[in-house]
């Protein structure tokens, strides 16, 4: 089970960083957000994968850490927020530009108010 998790957290993380290497804004904010899904399954597993144990101290028998599963949780609300603000800067970044690629080496292209419909 261990080495599934851990091709899985790969392959994610992989998919991630090949994504957040892309030149446009919306395979970014996918590798982005898969990134944030093999941290959350990292933490979640860093807990000891234990079936059908509770996190729960008075319940007889093993225990799994409930720490992690705060930390994912945590981590979930923090991705979330962090996804939200990347679609609206690329958002914004599209509606001012005229164009999604993440072109760094050429200067923008000058938009009038007029073809920003304002």
């Amino acid at each position: 089970m261990e080495l599934l998790v851990a091709i899985i957290i790969g392959s994610l993380t992989a998919v991630g960083t090949y994504l957040m290497l892309r030149m446009r804004t919306f395979p970014v904010i996918v590798g982005l957000s898969l990134l944030a899904y093999a941290v959350n399954f990292f933490l979640f597993a860093s807990g000891r994968l234990m079936l059908n144990s509770p996190p729960l101290l008075y319940v007889e028998g093993p225990h799994t850490d409930a720490l992690p599963q705060a930390l994912t949780l945590t981590a979930i609300v923090i991705a979330f927020g962090m996804t939200a603000v990347a679609v609206i800067m690329a958002l914004t970044a599209y509606l001012n530009g005229g164009t999604d690629k993440l072109d760094m080496e050429n200067e923008a292209p000058e938009v009038t108010p007029e073809e920003r419909g304002q």
